[in-house]
């Protein structure tokens, strides 16, 4: 099937990660040539320090011991020439720490939430903005999805309030996912990954974004760490009793007042070759002994979707 061809959705049809990346790239209006989403980006390399209170959270050696990073950050969106600056796009903050044999790859994006809940909610959402002839979606489709799944706009809802920071480095990521940590005594509790950013001044992009180039994010990552080395530290957002772990379009309540452990802090030193990034995949199902898989529905196509995006992408 070519990702240019409309997409009708079938009301006996089951969502799979296949059908997710032809929406995806049919959404885009684009080939097959390049990422299904959050093409735009640069990779980076770096370094990750465990804090001495990793073992509290997790016993996996990716967490609790020092290592060397790779990452990756992009914007969303499935073209690779996009413009970002000023952007209401998500950012994403892709990394992967440990050793070749205790590997653990995570993806974060600077909103809480997803804007799905089940795989066939995220098919039809996409399919809603594929562009017709005129390059647009169809708004009586978007709008009429919309209302009868209100909560695939919590993300959107968010976006919408939030100030963008001017940089990549001045951006705060969360994982969408809830994951079961076990600790050094055998002990499993949920987590929610949060990684902020460390000293600087979080400053909103705004009227400055219109007279810089279009790659703004991109060339403002290369000068940050020409200039010195941008730190991020890596949070355990910690459960509490009834807390939603299967939705991943709400958030925990009170989260932002959430109790929180750093594992550690990833400090990026250099810009790599994009096709170091390019030539695998971050799997977020690549999680070393003593983190888990979160349980919910969009997190078990995620690893699926990702390989047959990376093998279209070959």
């Amino acid at each position: 099937m070519s990702p240019l061809t409309p997409l009708s959705p079938s009301p006996t049809e089951a969502a799979t990660p296949a059908s997710i990346v032809d929406a995806l790239e049919a959404a885009a209006g684009r080939s097959t040539s390049e990422r299904a989403s959050f093409a735009n980006g640069r990779c980076v390399r770096g370094t990750y320090i465990p804090s001495d209170r990793a073992e509290e959270i997790t016993r996996s050696l990716s967490f609790t011991r020092a290592s060397r990073v790779l990452a990756r950050f992009s914007v969303s969106g499935g073209n690779p020439r996009m413009a970002v600056a000023g952007s209401p796009a998500l950012r994403g903050f892709s990394f992967r720490l440990g050793s070749a044999d205790q590997c653990t790859d995570i993806l974060t994006q600077n909103a809480p939430v997803h804007y799905a809940r089940t795989l066939d909610q995220m098919l039809a959402f996409l399919r809603a903005r594929i562009p017709g002839p005129d390059g647009r979606p169809d708004p009586a489709n978007v709008e009429a999805f919309s209302i009868a799944n209100p909560e695939t706009l919590h993300q959107a809802s968010y976006m919408a309030a939030l100030a963008q920071p001017a940089s990549f480095a001045d951006t705060t990521y969360w994982g969408v996912h809830v994951f079961p940590a076990t600790n050094s005594k055998g002990e499993t509790r949920f987590i929610k990954f949060k990684v902020v950013p460390v000293g600087g001044k979080v400053t909103p992009a705004g009227d400055e974004t219109r007279i810089k180039p279009d790659d703004l994010l991109l060339d403002d990552l290369n000068s940050r760490v020409a200039k010195g080395y941008i730190r991020f530290s890596v949070m355990a957002l910690l459960d509490r009793p009834g807390d939603p772990i299967m939705d991943v379009t709400i958030r925990w309540p009170n989260e932002d007042r959430r109790e929180a452990v750093r594992l550690g802090t990833i400090v990026i030193t250099g810009i790599e070759l994009n096709r170091v990034c390019d030539a695998f995949m971050f799997d977020p199902a690549n999680l070393a002994e003593g983190v888990g898989h979160p349980p919910d529905e969009i997190f078990a196509a995620r690893h699926a979707a990702c390989a047959i995006s990376l093998a279209k992408r070959r």
